[in-house]
């Protein structure tokens, strides 16, 4: 028999192996997936010629994927199979996991799902029988489908927002798993069976429930449970109004490409967004008696910039007289700025900033003084005073943006109740189909791509390898914080998934396989595959104003 010779980058050893060898006979354990020269496979793949491999866990990012995708068709067999005339919808992220929700197949008179109230009994029988689905180690098998029979199996199960994705992708042929004779599709490889999936719960939550999974690596614990009812409650009213709109998955939002209807629906994203930082600029209208400083944080790329200048006009037209500080001018000297434990400087954490001067000015400007902000220079490492003065008046209103803003032991001798606290972020609630949700992670870094390459010259794979730190800076100093937002706005746009791909499908195509972004490349590739790029006059269509012009260029606050 012949002889493959393959190179192991676990162990650092070349293998010879028989010709058709699955990766899952030659897996090491604990090990999901394996990335076959950079490009992810399940363990079912079968080695036909010499490649460069290396197995992944849990621990590896897309171990974390294949896992949850996994434990989401299981999830998704047992309601099919405990609720055969409903639904499962698995809508969006939350921080201890998977918002889901089951569903009527007919929605309300407004467009919004019928939800079906599943009880505790309920919850924990779903739960009963996903145990015994993973214990009975069952098989994930793929078949390749026409068009026509992949269209059939999913009308045939209700998911209609899966087969509307299927009809506008026009592909000839799709692959599709199946578990214990159900079929369903998850846009990416599975475990090779339910028996790699013994950690997980679920929790109830809101109308639905949370699917929990494991926790980086602990993968014998669950994340732990956080009800954080401000973030939740935002996510749910973007999905409720995608629905309304009637564009519930990626598939609804291509036919509005393919159909010329989308810069109607920019209209309609852009005057609901304008909506909320109205309502948010009327909250603190109705607070002016209390409140003069108004902070702003979020994560990376969630258009904070932008958020805080659309903000500022809305409190204008009040009647309100906004000022703004960078709270970037509050960093300590170079020599005092703390060190991470690589021994770099540690820009991002609080002891970072001159938490000392920055409540005595605020304190200051409180009281009706004047005081002198300060500019700091990251060249030279220290701040300098040129007389920049300032005092606050009866109508003025300080807004500060930063990533600490939400962070009470950012101004632990300020005045609480004189400020007033809003959180954004790219808060995505539109779905590529019933069980498949969109990574507002994964939206953020788009934004990140384009905006840098564009302004800044950073290459995209500068930008995929960085993206891990960012992400950890975000859990330490800004989502702790989420809940204590006096406001939440979402500057995600229900729209600009087919203008991100415009952008950035080319940056990403430019990654060498040989690059160590080729790989999260690849993915993000796959992802927008099944998204209709806008045209550039249709791009041409989207406000001076809006959020989306910070990334893409042309913005005119």
């Amino acid at each position: 028999m012949e002889r493959i010779r393959i190179y192991c980058e676990n162990t650092s050893e070349y293998m010879d192996v028989d010709f058709g060898t699955s990766l899952k006979e030659i897996s090491h354990d604990g090990c999901i997936a394996a990335l076959v020269d950079n490009k992810l496979k399940s363990l079912d793949y079968r080695i036909i010629s010499p490649h460069n491999i290396r197995f992944v866990s849990y621990a590896h990012p897309d171990g974390r994927r294949t896992y949850i995708r996994s434990l989401s068709f299981v999830l998704q067999n047992v309601v099919r199979e405990m609720f055969p005339d409903k639904v499962l919808s698995i809508d969006y992220s939350l921080p201890s996991g998977l918002y889901c929700e089951i569903r009527e197949t007919t929605a309300q008179e407004d467009g919004r799902p019928k939800v079906y109230f599943i009880t505790d009994e309920e919850l924990a029988a779903v739960k009963t029988r996903m145990k015994a689905m993973i214990d009975a180690d069952l098989p994930f098998t793929k078949k390749m489908l026409s068009y026509e029979d992949a269209f059939k199996v999913f009308t045939e199960n209700n998911q209609r927002e899966k087969a509307n994705l299927v009809k506008t992708l026009g592909r000839f042929n799709y692959s599709v798993y199946y578990l214990d004779g159900k079929a369903d599709t998850f846009y990416g490889p599975l475990a090779p069976s339910t028996g790699f999936l013994k950690t997980f719960d679920l929790m109830g939550y809101n109308d639905g429930f949370c699917l929990q999974y494991p926790l980086d690596g602990s993968p014998d614990k669950v994340l732990s449970m956080k009800r954080q009812s401000k973030l939740s409650k935002a996510l749910k009213e973007h999905s409720d109004w995608c629905h309304i709109l009637g564009v519930r998955g990626v598939g609804a939002l291509n036919e509005k490409v393919i159909n010329g209807k989308i810069i109607e629906l920019i209209n309609l994203s852009e005057a609901y967004q304008e909506k909320k930082f109205a309502e948010t600029a009327g909250q603190i209208y109705d607070r002016r008696g209390s409140v003069k400083i108004v902070f702003i944080a979020g994560p990376s790329s969630s258009g904070k910039t932008s958020s805080s200048k659309r903000l500022a006009l809305q409190c204008r037209n009040l009647g309100l007289n906004p000022k703004v500080i960078e709270l970037d001018n509050y960093f300590v000297e170079r020599d005092q700025t703390p060190r991470d434990e690589n021994g770099e400087f540690d820009f991002e954490c609080l002891g970072a900033m001159d938490l000392k001067l920055l409540g005595e000015q605020l304190n200051a400007l409180l009281d009706g003084k004047e005081v002198e902000i300060p500019r700091f220079d990251f060249k030279e490492g220290r701040k300098f005073f040129e007389g920049n003065m300032m005092r606050l008046h009866d109508k003025d209103i300080l807004i500060m943006e930063g990533i600490h803003a939400l962070n009470p032991a950012m101004i632990p001798d300020v005045d609480g109740s004189k400020v007033f606290r809003v959180y954004v972020s790219a808060l995505t609630s539109l779905s590529l189909d019933e069980n498949n949700n969109i990574s507002t992670s994964d939206n953020r870094m788009l934004r990140r791509m384009i905006r840098d390459n564009r302004t800044r010259g950073i290459i995209p794979e500068d930008t995929i390898t960085r993206w891990a730190s960012v992400r950890r800076g975000e859990n330490r100093n800004i989502f702790p914080f989420q809940e204590n937002a006096d406001a939440v706005i979402n500057s995600a746009h229900i729209f600009e998934l087919p203008v991100l791909k415009y952008y950035a499908e080319p940056l990403l195509r430019r990654i060498a396989p040989s690059s160590p972004a080729f790989v999260e490349a690849t993915r993000m590739l796959k992802f927008l595959d099944s998204i209709t790029a806008l045209s550039p006059a249709e791009i041409a269509a989207i406000p001076p104003t809006s959020i989306l012009r910070e990334f893409i260029d042309g913005q005119t606050l």
